[in-house]
């Protein structure tokens, strides 16, 4: 079974420092298909986004963007993420880990 998991675990709330998952993400991973771990490691990788994260200008994903009712950044603690404008978009989930818990 794949897995994006380097073995550096450590919960910062709500999401694995090391690989980037969703505590919740971690957790169903064993009962997850494979389309849906493909889903997951896609968006961390990146490979697909539905645009630009406004800090590192690589790609990022939002789940509501894509369809879905809730998006992968709701399970995860609230961030400080500073004053957000109605137009700008989501960060990536690696630039959202690196901000403090609001």
């Amino acid at each position: 079974m794949k897995t994006p998991c380097i073995a550096a675990c450590k919960n910062e709330g709500g999401i694995c420092i090391g690989c980037k998952r969703t505590i919740t993400e971690i957790i169903e991973w064993k009962s997850m298909t494979d389309i849906q771990r493909e889903n997951v490691m896609d968006r961390l990788s990146g490979k697909t986004s539905t645009h630009t994260c406004p800090e590192c200008e690589q790609p990022a994903q939002c789940d509501i963007k894509m369809g879905k009712e809730t998006c992968w950044c709701f399970e995860v603690e609230t961030r400080d993420v500073g004053i957000i404008s109605e137009n700008s978009e989501c960060l990536c989930q690696h630039c959202l880990s690196k901000k403090p818990i609001a």
